[in-house]
């Protein structure tokens, strides 16, 4: 019997454009009959946050994080060329005119092939950022969960 293969990626980074590439490969990964689990840390939980204000009582520190990031994957900016917000703008018209997938569209159908999506508790924690402000049906681990998940991988990727 043909062993299932399996992929790891770790997100770290909050970028638009990483964050994409991260779900077109884990997605690809998943049509391919990959076992994929999407570990998001640090800056890659952007992409795991709803979008509208979620009201949770946070301390100082914790509010001005929530303040400072995207709520969301569609607000997230640019690697390069960000240029204040109109980066982001601009890649996303070229991508409606070639038929291209949002992130956000990207992240629906990494869940709907069920690609595990891991959001980083101890970053949480450091962040400030609940469960409630992220998004239904993902998990929740730290890293020894991610490295049992990596130890099997046929691909493991850092983004």
């Amino acid at each position: 019997m043909l062993e299932k293969g399996k992929t790891t990626i770790v997100l770290f980074s909050g970028d638009y454009d990483k964050a994409m590439a991260a779900y077109i490969i884990a997605n690809g990964a998943a049509a391919y009959d990959h076992e994929v689990t999407i570990f998001h840390t640090f800056w890659g939980l952007n992409a795991l946050r709803k979008n509208e204000k979620i009201d949770v009582k946070k301390g100082f520190m914790e509010k001005m994080f929530g303040k400072m990031m995207p709520k969301g994957a569609d607000k997230m900016g640019l690697s390069k060329m960000n240029f204040a917000g109109i980066g982001p703008k601009m890649i996303k018209n070229v991508m409606k005119k070639h038929n291209v997938m949002s992130l956000p569209n990207l992240i629906e159908m990494a869940q709907e092939q069920e690609v595990k999506l891991v959001a980083c508790t101890m970053t949480m924690d450091l962040l400030g950022l609940q469960k409630e402000e992220l998004l239904d049906d993902i998990d929740y681990a730290g890293v020894a969960a991610y490295l049992a998940d990596a130890k099997d991988g046929h691909v493991n990727l850092f983004i």
